[in-house]
């Protein structure tokens, strides 16, 4: 069928395993490169299951992701690609061509007394916890142990600091990684490059990884493009070569 560009795309043939927020989370990842994303639609309904959205803010981005794209090998899957039928609603407002659609009637909508109590009930104990709160005393602030060179005692928890730049290494040491960073997030991103061989996990850690690969030349280039890439809004990577 012969769908005309749009600034979104509508992706099947996902593994209907994977759970919704680490999908989302995965899709932005891979799909961020080729331009700046608006949101991603994915749902877990029987219908929906196995499918996505990603909505881009402009058409070449969306062109650009379903020809590199399509059939790329997500989850184990072959990723099948095309443009969505129609706008989304956030492409649409942008245009200025939104329509607002007829919220749909409840056929056992509640009576108007009912709500009213059930709101009397929610105030009242909004109103019970917070004078609960305001009763409570406010907790002191607890220092951090130093030992005798102004440095944080051992066992207690350490302030990041800018670390001094290492010479090139195959190896890249990533940092600011958000918690639900996963080794299948971080292949997607980095296999894009030449030469990618593995990403390692820390045990324990989530918010550190090393990325491996063949040559320095290949992982300096990796390094450099992926400098303060977003993950998520929150969260831009830090790059730097691995020590020696």
């Amino acid at each position: 069928m012969d769908i005309r560009p749009n600034h979104t795309i509508y992706i099947n043939n996902l593994n209907e395993k994977i759970k919704k927020d680490e999908l989302k989370k995965s899709l932005y990842a891979i799909f961020s490169q080729f331009g700046q994303i608006l949101d991603i639609v994915a749902m877990k309904t029987l219908k929906m299951r196995g499918q996505a959205f990603v909505i881009f803010k402009d058409i070449n981005s969306s062109t650009n992701a379903l020809r590199s794209m399509q059939g790329f090998p997500f989850y184990d899957k072959p990723m099948r690609i095309q443009y969505s039928k129609k706008d989304s609603d956030m492409v649409a407002k942008m245009k200025g061509t939104f329509v607002e659609r007829p919220k749909k009637q409840k056929k056992d909508e509640e009576p108007q007394e009912l709500k009213k109590r059930k709101r009397g009930q929610a105030n009242a104990a909004r109103e019970k916890l917070a004078k609960e709160q305001a009763r409570q005393p406010l907790q002191p602030v607890v220092q951090q142990p130093m030992d005798g060179a102004g440095v944080p005692a051992v066992g207690g928890p350490v302030a990041p600091t800018s670390m001094p730049e290492q010479p090139p290494n195959q190896i890249l040491f990533l940092t600011n990684l958000p918690e639900e960073t996963n080794e299948m997030m971080l292949s997607m991103l980095f296999n894009q490059f030449p030469g990618f061989k593995e990403v390692r996990l820390v045990p324990g850690r989530h918010d550190i990884a090393f990325v491996e690969f063949e040559t320095e030349t290949q992982s300096a280039a990796a390094k450099d493009a992926l400098q303060g890439f977003k993950i998520t809004p929150s969260n831009a990577m830090k790059i730097s070569f691995a020590k020696k």
